[in-house]
């Protein structure tokens, strides 16, 4: 029988010929040492040119394609292709990883680069995005990451002299980008008119912001900033490849087969063309360059390297060559020489020496080459083309000896007989044609016989036969040399062939895997000699299998390098080498066989066999000869811990069912029971399927767990405290070596571990986002700072963790069977190791990731439990076959027989060990594990008196041994927890069910007792008064699921899972008396009330049988239920039974006969019920949940005093109802302790407990009942019920406002204005009178000839009052800003440097306004509207500011939402943090150290987040509420405390290491308390928190609970709150009318009892407060009506600091013909005068209705005014006494203007029409005439400088001229073009085509104004820009600046007199900037 092991010999790499040129590039480099680092398919290759050695880098699993190095030349960082490619940065010395960076792109890894320190490297992904990524290398940790590009990037560097820049280049494209906080920011270089916009390739920096860059033409661009300075034309012939910047200059190289050096400022050096070197060809192309002191490194597209020394720079050394692109298949090995023969696609062939490492010879043929071989003699080389040719040359000298083609397909296999005479050809004409060598070739057979292409061909010693294989799989012989088919087998029994190279056959049966068919062995080779098969795969696997290997999925030795698939593996002659080559990778691998007897020394040397998957892995296949698997483990590894639904899901899964729901109407709820439950006690222990999970604590008490529940066990006192943090299966624990905190994991979708300190049961850190389904095993390292946890993923994710920080440091995937155990290496915490099913695995730490490599064993057996010993090498493991394994470092030293059966916990002594088995036996053993010093059977015999319970057999199997206090403490699968005495005596602790769902319960009728009975087959009797014990245990034939006592409590049935019952004797358990009627599961089990006469049998087969117990006969039997019966009731008189079936019937039967009964729903509630546990019926309706469809309620218990109704669901809560729960979806308490279905509940005889048991987590928990008004505040109060109450608080517009209104983002803006027509720069121009004659005048003004016999055109404007020299102006600089946003955001106005400045934002500016100069400054770094504000109040951070903003999707790209914290008073930016929250941000707050932010999103989820803003690290981050949240806060006090508001929610949140838990506010404390809108937030000393709501009242908070309503604050919604931290008063801000006693601003003191009430002097009906903030002596107030006012605490007297229109748009503006003043008008129906230089508000009029538009007259003493509702209105300036008014428009006045001479009045209006008034006929305003034949409503209006024309522009984009006032018509192009423009406003005409931009097909340009020089026209668009052209600007797309601040729509930009200032007005963000203009200089 052959051996199935793998082969014990080995392969180690020695060489790799080839580099990887093909679409790559810079990738070559010297290191630090002077070797040279590449990478050719999957390896990293140091090639030391002076002692010819490589050493390789395996750490990859799929073809690298990206390399850089470290700035310190050691380091090497490569990245992959592949679906999860990863980046490894390995030490090109050692070849070791150093770290390991995964889990961010997918595809591949395109580029790489260090920065300047090394610290970060950035990396570039092949995905669709092209994300750029930034890592901290060391830690593997993504610091920032970014959309890159639409298209490929094809080079990224960081600017080695500017830190956190770098730069991105690649199709069609360069961006410099910065890095601040999380954000990359690009910005795109700008080609303009210097080159053309190409494709540019690579990339170097230099100083002062040079950029240098290779482009595709062969051009040098160079880059200052991100402007394209100068081009150095035709540095390359073609494409640049590669670039590379050193000290002494840059060197280029190119597709042109050119090497260029420059100096440091690109002036060129030298030139060196490979092509006309000695070794150069026509086509060389060079993809990378590599410049050192006096060498030169140059790698081609053909896989060459070449070394130049510059000195001698035409004499290149060819120091590396390959095969070039194109397959790689044709591989023979020479019979008497080391030397491999190579032919490629490429059309060469190669000879290389395996001796010396090189290619000694090559030729070119015609033909790509498929396959070779070389005769017997050596002489003869024969090659099959691709054509179906064949050619045969000489060896020696490569010269030609014949060519034959005989057929039309490619020739895969050829082969020449062992005698030499004859050549078989074989080719995909599915056939092989044989050859007589001696005959020159001729051709002497044929074999035919294949259906499809020949694959494989083997020659017998004797040259007699010829065996085949072919792509369809057959094998088939032939008789040499006529080619005849064999069909007799027998003669071939005797056969031996010459070679083995065929994939089929009985003796390469084990090739190929167990079950499947597929064929994708490409080759394979056997050594006779050493018995040894070699395959090659499709993977990329060269493996090493025994020979003969007959079985299939023989285990083998594998070997990772080659990236795809290999075509070809052949062994060397002399069985030295064996020698590979790559399809796509087209390389050639040469691997050096180790035999067996020399692996034993080899295993000490050659440091490539240590990496990762390199080193031969075991094969996967099952071996055949390990021992069986023990039943508990298979039973173990067989455990799905998958479920239906995970408790992640219910929170959506309730949003569902509400949808559905919403519909239908609803009754008022049920409330909440008063009373409540706490958890007393559990009967459990989970030992059946996990190990090593019990340990004492510090203090001595007992630590385990059991369901979702961490138990803290007294053993002096007999009671249990518990960690209710887990919602389901806890399946591992750990302890921290100082015993005081615990980690427990698990089971969930993104299951969790949670560290918990055992005293106060409080969690300090909650670890997820790694594992799926579970986690398996924990382990703290020795200094308990890291954990390390195992998942239960598919591939069992291993992580490493920092708890305390919540952060991953390192996770890899584990193993693909199950992981037992994990343990972290007490001496170096960067290893670990991991045991489990036939695996047993040494890790340490690389960076992100973690190396694996297989301990070294000859069988690989399961481990069960694993520890370290004394020393950091040595390890001992416990096999499942009672073995303990001895090992040091990887290797197995010896093994020592422990015990019978397996060693499923060990656990290591100061002096020895200790270890228990299955065989119930613990050991303790010396240090050696050299004797066993004493052993404890556990037995019932040595138990002691004290214990609390009863052993259910001798020598349970033991699953956890712990030691300390004097005692060893074991744990059983029987769920027993037991103390052993080191002197003998074992005591009972604490024990539950085994394995096996439990089912039956029943409490006593008057003790306090209960008997459960479970499928464990047991029925046990428990205590349940102080002793908590099992009094008694019977075993069962069979598992029951019913237990009941009779009502005097003497006899206990028990109905079982056969069908059968019994009837025992309560207190010895023993048979009274037994029935067997039915076949199915006996479900439930019933004595009727009183004396007991009766006994109700329910079972699965749908009947309920009624026995008198007296006679003990079946008396009746309940017919009609048409599915299993689950519950059944009798009524107290013993006469009626009610049934629930588990298709949601409920009947009725009679008693004792068992006929139906029919009774109507009114009646089913008198009946007087002795019991009810039935979970149907119209009295209990309410206990169904929302999301019913995916749980059931499997049980109920109504109390005895019938007030409260206890249920237990699959979810695995224990709910509390109160009785009778009529209507749906009553409300609750609910508790989790449980983790799956609860299977049922029991109240005991007095209501003092409740007994709950669980399905698989086998609990029996005890509950105390806490009656009403006994409201003890803890932590495990119940949650609050499902759903929120239906009122709010109420209504208020201002809130509704807030929570409804969308933010749109700038970029997708759309029209503001609904317009018709073609947009002006898309419209095709008429040509004019003049240019239809004449082509030559294209341009009417510019191109006429100087000296014109024409009139000379009149000017397009009038100039007016402007100096002398007319000088244009070049930069606007925001000089001023009226606005605030306090309509719609909150908490957004500040104090800083102690009242000196306040800070607050409009549209996308933060502005600092200075209190005493009235200047201001703005911070403008944010791409879109400003949302949120607050500032950090630590002393160490002074002035620093957050501001949110509004974003679209969270992609992180730069249209994401963003927060920028910046300094208020320099304006720098110190971080961005791009975020995830899709809409935008709505809050921020700084923590108390001020080093964390929170912020709240407006994404669907509502998202909070915490992060650490100076790093721009997430800290961690979770779904808020379904709705929207207004404010989340941190207490004042804290980091890691935070409570936020909003939509019926207040939530109380605590940071536990990385991840958020929250509670919800518990109203009910407060009778008749509702939750309400929340809106605002305070806070008081003793964790007091403080709400305001809508309805006006503040809610008051002790932690999270309810302890007072301050009612009505204000009479309206308290916007907002502010707490001092100095003195602790708080400050409110509500809305309210103003009255004698209170106002809308009120100062409390620090418990909210006493107030004091200030008036805001505003002049408004209603004070809407948005924001406090309170100063020394000072409150700050913003108000929804844009005011921000200070007001004093003495004096109460109020100033006003801001104005702004508190509703937009601002439609109207108008400037003052000569001063520096302008009007606004605006939607809130006030027209406002505002003062430049003063720099305020002047005067304000309430018009009472929205104003459109308004105008200043010539002379500035009229101003006119135009209304929305078509009305218009004169002013007079002096006294603002209207002049006159007048309607005679029913829509809106777009536009009203005075003419020049002051006559006209001009009004447009939307009704496509513009009426003319003279004012010289008074006041009385009566129309003189109006423009008709307007396509569509008035936008503009301009008139002429003469008065007599005016021109309109339209919303249909046409420009149309009238005549004044007549109101005709001018279409004569020639007559409009000599009229001269009094102003200028219109955004349409030829003369402004070039302000229309290209992306405006969705927005427009809304509005215009020409300065009064006339050489400037300035617009505003939809996107928020203003913009600044010259005047006139006909050429489409002219150039421009752009100033970015306002928000979307820019509803009106004027120039102010004299062009000093441009006022631009807001319309979504309702405020107006004032620019000042910088004119050139002359």
């Amino acid at each position: 029988m052959a051996d199935r092991t793998a082969p014990n010999c080995h392969l180690r790499l020695e060489w790799v010929y080839g580099y990887r040129g093909h679409q790559c590039r810079n990738n070559l480099y010297y290191t630090a040492a002077k070797e040279i680092v590449y990478f050719v398919a999957g390896v990293g290759v140091v090639y030391n040119t002076r002692e010819h050695k490589q050493k390789f880098f395996l750490g990859h699993n799929d073809d690298i394609i990206s390399l850089a190095l470290h700035p310190e030349r050691v380091l090497v960082a490569t990245g992959q292709v592949g679906k999860e490619p990863y980046i490894c940065v390995w030490d090109s010395y050692t070849v070791q990883t150093v770290s390991i960076l995964k889990d961010v792109h997918t595809h591949g890894i395109a580029c790489l680069a260090f920065d300047l320190e090394g610290q970060c490297l950035v990396s570039v992904g092949l995905d669709s995005k092209n994300t750029i990524c930034v890592w901290d290398w060391r830690r593997g940790k993504v610091l920032a990451a970014a959309p890159g590009h639409t298209d490929r990037i094809f080079d990224i560097s960081w600017d080695l002299y500017q830190p956190s820049k770098l730069v991105s280049c690649g199709v069609k494209h360069i961006k410099f980008w910065s890095l601040c906080g999380n954000a990359l920011t690009p910005k795109r270089g700008v080609f303009g008119k210097t080159g053309d916009l190409q494709t540019i390739l690579c990339l170097a920096c230099a100083k002062d912001e040079i950029t240098y860059s290779g482009a595709l033409n062969g051009d040098i661009y160079v880059w200052k900033g991100i402007n394209l300075m100068r081009t150095v034309q035709g540095a390359h012939g073609s494409g640049i490849f590669s670039m590379n910047a050193c000290e002494e200059g840059f060197a280029t190289g190119g597709r042109d087969g050119c090497v260029r050096l420059w100096d440091l400022n690109f002036k060129p050096i030298t030139v060196i063309d490979l092509r006309e070197t000695d070794q150069g060809y026509k086509g060389l192309s060079v993809r990378s360059v590599c410049w050192r002191g006096d060498h030169i490194l140059v790698g081609t597209q053909d896989s060459e390297i070449f070394e130049i020394v510059v000195h001698d720079r035409n004499k290149p050394f060819l120091i590396m060559q390959g095969h070039c692109e194109g397959e790689l298949w044709a591989l023979a090995v020479h019979p008497t020489k080391p030397l491999a023969m190579t032919g490629s696609d490429d059309r060469s062939v190669r000879i290389w020496s395996l001796i010396d490492h090189a290619l000694i010879a090559r030729c070119n043929m015609e033909e790509p080459i498929r396959c070779a071989a070389v005769s017997t003699d050596g002489i003869h080389l024969a090659l099959g083309m691709k054509d179906g040719s064949f050619t045969v040359l000489r060896v020696r000298d490569m010269t030609e000896v014949v060519h034959i083609k005989d057929r039309k397909e490619a020739i895969h296999e050829l082969k020449y007989s062992p005698d030499g005479t004859h050549l078989a050809v074989g080719s995909n004409d599915n056939s092989v044609d044989i050859y007589g060598v001696v005959q020159r070739y001729k051709k002497v057979g044929e074999c035919i016989g294949s259906h499809s292409f020949i694959t494989h061909m083997d020659w017998s010693t004797d040259s007699k036969y010829l065996q085949t294989n072919d792509g369809g799989g057959r094998r088939l012989f032939y008789r040499m040399p006529s080619g005849k088919e064999v069909s007799n087998r027998e003669e071939l029994k005797l056969v031996q062939w010459a070679s083995w190279t065929c994939v089929l056959g009985p003796e390469v049966n084990g090739i190929w895997p167990k079950y499947s068919d597929i064929n994708d062995i490409n080759s394979v080779d056997a050594n006779f000699s050493n018995q040894i098969l070699v395959t090659a795969d499709d993977y990329g696997l060269v493996k090493l299998l025994r020979y003969p290997c007959i079985k299939k999925g023989a285990k083998c030795k594998k070997y990772l390098g080659h990236s795809a698939h290999i075509t070809n593996a052949r062994w060397s002659h002399d069985y030295q080498w064996v020698i590979t080559i790559g399809g796509a990778d087209h390389s050639v691998f040469q691997w050096k066989f180790i035999p067996e007897r020399k692996s034993k020394e080899a295993l000490h040397i050659a440091p490539q066999e240590t990496l990762a998957d390199s080193n031969s892995e075991e094969s996967d296949s099952d071996q055949s000869d390990v021992p069986e698997m023990d039943s508990e483990i298979e039973q173990e590894t067989q455990l799905t811990y998958r479920r239906q639904v995970y408790k992640e899901d219910l929170p959506q899964l309730k949003e569902q069912s509400k949808e559905k729901r919403r519909a239908l109407p609803m009754k008022k709820r049920e409330r909440a029971p008063g009373s409540g439950v706490k958890l007393h006690f559990i009967h459990g222990y989970r030992g059946y399927d996990c190990r090593s999970n019990l340990f004492y604590t510090q203090t001595g008490e007992i630590v385990y767990h059991v369901a979702a529940v961490g138990v803290v066990y007294n053993r002096q006192q007999n009671t249990q405290r518990f960690y209710m943090g887990h919602n389901d299966d806890i399946l591992c624990l750990a302890i921290h070596p100082l015993k005081d905190f615990v980690a427990t994991g698990q089971v969930g979708r993104d299951s969790s571990i949670h560290i918990w300190d055992t005293e106060t049961l409080k969690a300090m850190s909650v670890l997820k986002g790694f594992h799926q389904i579970g986690v398996c095993a924990l382990d703290f390292s020795a200094d308990g700072k890291r954990l390390a946890s195992v998942g239960l993923d598919e591939s069992h994710t291993i992580v490493l963790w920092d708890w305390r920080k919540g952060e991953k440091l390192s996770a890899m995937r584990g193993s693909k069977d199950k992981i037992f155990v994990v343990k972290i290496n007490p001496y170096l915490p960067d290893k670990l190791i991991t045991a489990g099913v036939k695996h047993m695995k040494f890790w340490h730490k690389a960076g992100g990731g973690l190396i694996g490599r297989k301990g070294n064993m000859g069988k690989t057996e399961t481990m069960m439990c694993a520890v370290y010993g004394w020393s950091e090498e040595m390890v001992f493991s416990g096999t499942c076959t009672g073995d303990i394994c001895i090992w040091r470092d990887m290797f197995l030293m010896k093994t020592v027989k422990a015990h019978d059966g397996p060693v499923f916990s060990v656990h290591a002594l100061e002096k020895g060990f200790v270890t228990g088995g299955k065989d119930g036996i613990v050991a303790l053993w010396d240090d050696t594990f050299e004797r066993c010093l004493k052993t404890y059977a556990i037995k019932r015999a040595v138990l002691a008196p004290g214990s609390k319970g009863l052993l259910l057999e001798d020598n349970p199997s033991i699953r956890a041994i712990s030691l300390g206090h004097g005692h060893i403490l074991v744990g059983t699968k029987n769920g027993e927890i037991l103390e052993v005495d080191k002197s003998g005596p074992i005591t009972l602790l604490v024990q539950g069910h085994m394995e096996g769902e439990v089912w039956g319960l029943a409490t006593h009728p008057h003790l306090p007792l209960c008997a459960t009975v479970s499928d464990d087959k047991t029925l046990r009797i428990w205590d349940l008064s102080p002793s908590h014990c099992m009094l008694a245990v019977r075993k069962l034939r069979k598992g029951g699921r019913c237990c009941c006592f009779s009502p005097d409590g003497k006899a206990l049935a028990v109905g079982l899972n056969d069908g059968s019952f019994l009837m025992v004797n309560a207190d010895t358990l023993e048979d009274l008396v037994s029935f067997h009627h039915r076949k199915d599961i006996i479900t439930e089990i019933r004595f009727s009330p009183g004396i007991g006469k009766y006994l109700a049998v329910a079972s699965a087969d749908t009947f309920v049988d009624i026995y008198n117990v007296m006679s003990s006969k079946r008396v009746g039997v309940c017919k009609g239920c048409h599915s299993y019966i689950t519950h059944l009731d009798w009524d107290k008189r013993g006469k009626l039974l009610q049934v629930n079936t588990s298709a949601k019937e409920q009947f009725f039967f009679e008693a004792p006969r068992g006929k139906r009964q029919t009774i109507p729903a009114t009646e089913v509630e008198k009946v007087d019920w002795s019991t009810w546990t039935c979970v149907l019926g119209p009295s209990i309706e309410g206990i169904w949940p929302v999301i019913s469809e995916v749980t059931e309620v499997t049980s109920a218990c109504l109390s005895n005093d019938r007030k409260v109704l206890a249920t237990g669901d699959d979810l695995g809560y224990v709910k509390l109802f109160r009785y009778p729960v009529k209507g749906k979806y009553a409300k609750f308490k609910r508790y989790v302790a449980h983790s799956t279905h609860v299977t049922n509940v029991r109240w005991s005889h007095d209501d003092s407990l409740l007994v709950t048991v669980g399905g698989t987590d086998t609990c029996l928990m005890i509950w105390a009942h806490e009656p009403e008004g006994h409201r003890e505040i803890r932590q495990c109060d119940s949650e609050e019920s499902d759903i929120d109450s239906e009122d709010d608080g109420g209504y208020d517009s201002d809130v509704t406002r807030e929570n409804e209104i969308t933010y749109t983002i700038k970029a997708l803006s759309t029209n503001m204005r609904t317009m018709t027509g073609v947009k002006p720069h898309l419209q095709l121009k008429e040509p004019t009178v003049d240019e239809r004659y004449s082509k030559l005048k294209i341009k009417t003004v510019h191109f006429r000839p100087p000296v014109s016999r024409a009139l000379p055109q009149p000017e397009k404007l009038q100039t007016n009052n402007v100096g002398k020299k007319k000088r244009p102006i070049e930069d606007l600089v925001l000089e001023l800003v009226f606005g605030y946003r306090g309509n719609d955001c909150r908490n957004n106005v500040h104090y800083l440097n102690d009242g000196a400045d306040i800070i607050y934002h409009t549209a996308s500016i933060g502005i600092v306004l200075n209190l005493t100069t009235s200047c201001q400054s703005f911070y403008v770094e944010h791409s879109d509207d400003i949302l949120c504000l607050t500032i950090n109040q630590h002393p160490k951070f002074p002035n620093v500011v957050a501001t949110g903003q509004v974003g679209d999707t969270g992609d992180m790209s730069a249209t994401s939402p963003s927060i920028h914290v910046w300094d208020a008073m320099t304006k720098q930016t110190l971080s961005v943090l791009r975020c995830y929250h899709s809409g935008g941000v709505c809050s921020v707050s700084f923590s108390a150290t001020g080093k964390l932010l929170l912020s709240v999103g407006l994404d669907a989820e509502h998202t909070v987040t915490i992060w650490k803003w100076q790093e721009g690290a997430k800290v961690a981050s979770h779904i808020g509420h379904t709705q929207r949240i207004f404010v989340a806060e941190f207490r004042p006090d804290s980091d890691t405390h935070f409570v936020s508001v909003g939509i019926k929610h207040v939530r109380f949140w605590t940071l536990a290491g990385r991840a958020l838990l929250s509670k919800k506010g518990v109203m009910s404390s407060i009778e008749d308390a509702r939750m309400q809108t929340m809106l605002s937030v305070a806070f008081g000393a003793n964790n007091l928190t403080f709400t305001g709501t809508i309805s006006g009242d503040v809610c008051v908070w002790k932690e999270h609970i309810l302890v007072r309503i301050v009612a009505k604050a204000h009479t309206g919604p308290v916007f907002t709150m502010y707490t001092t931290l100095r003195d602790g008063l708080i400050v409110t801000g509500g809305k309210e009318r103003p009255s004698k006693e209170g106002g809308a601003l009120k100062l409390w003191d620090q418990e909210l009892k006493r107030c004091r009430a200030f008036r805001l002097e505003t002049g408004q009906v209603i004070d809407c407060v948005r924001s406090v903030c309170r100063g020394k002596g000072k409150i700050l107030v913003g108000t929804r009506n844009a005011e921000i006012i200070e007001v004093g605490e003495k004096n109460a007297a109020c100033n006003i600091l801001v104005n702004g229109h508190m509703d937009g748009p601002i439609w109207g503006l108008g400037t003052h013909p000569s001063r520096d003043v302008f009007l606004s008008a605006a939607e809130d129906g006030t027209v406002r005068l505002w003062d430049i230089p003063e720099k305020k508000m002047l005067n304000k009029v309430n018009l009472g209705h929205p104003a459109h538009t308004i105008s200043y007259s010539p002379e500035g003493d009229m101003v006119a005014i135009g209304m929305k509702n078509g009305e218009f209105i004169i002013l007079l300036v002096a006294s603002l006494k209207i002049w006159g008014k007048k309607r005679d428009r029913r829509s809106p006045i777009q536009d009203i203007r005075f003419s020049p001479n002051s006559r006209y009045l001009a009004v447009g209006s939307n009704e496509s029409a513009v009426d003319f008034y003279d004012l010289s006929l008074g006041p009385q305003l009566n129309r003189i005439n109006c423009c008709r034949d307007i396509p569509s409503f008035v936008m503009q209006m301009d008139f002429s400088a003469d008065s007599s024309y005016i021109q309109i522009s339209t919303g249909a984009y046409k420009r149309l001229v009238y005549e004044v006032p007549s109101g005709k018509q001018i279409t004569e192009q020639s007559q409009i073009d000599r009229i001269t423009w009094a102003s200028w406003t219109s955004v349409l005409g030829d003369e402004v085509v070039g302000i229309w931009s290209r992306n405006t097909d969705k927005a427009d340009v809304t509005c215009a104004c020409v300065s009064h020089s006339g050489l400037n026209i300035v617009t505003g668009d939809d996107f928020g820009m203003v913009k600044l052209f010259d005047f006139p600007c006909p050429e489409k797309f002219a150039k421009h600046k752009r100033f970015l601040g306002h928000s979307a729509h820019l509803t009106n930009v004027r120039f102010t007199n004299g062009d000093h200032f441009v006022v631009s007005a807001g319309g979504d963000d309702r405020s107006l900037f004032v620019w000042r203009c910088v004119h050139t200089p002359h």
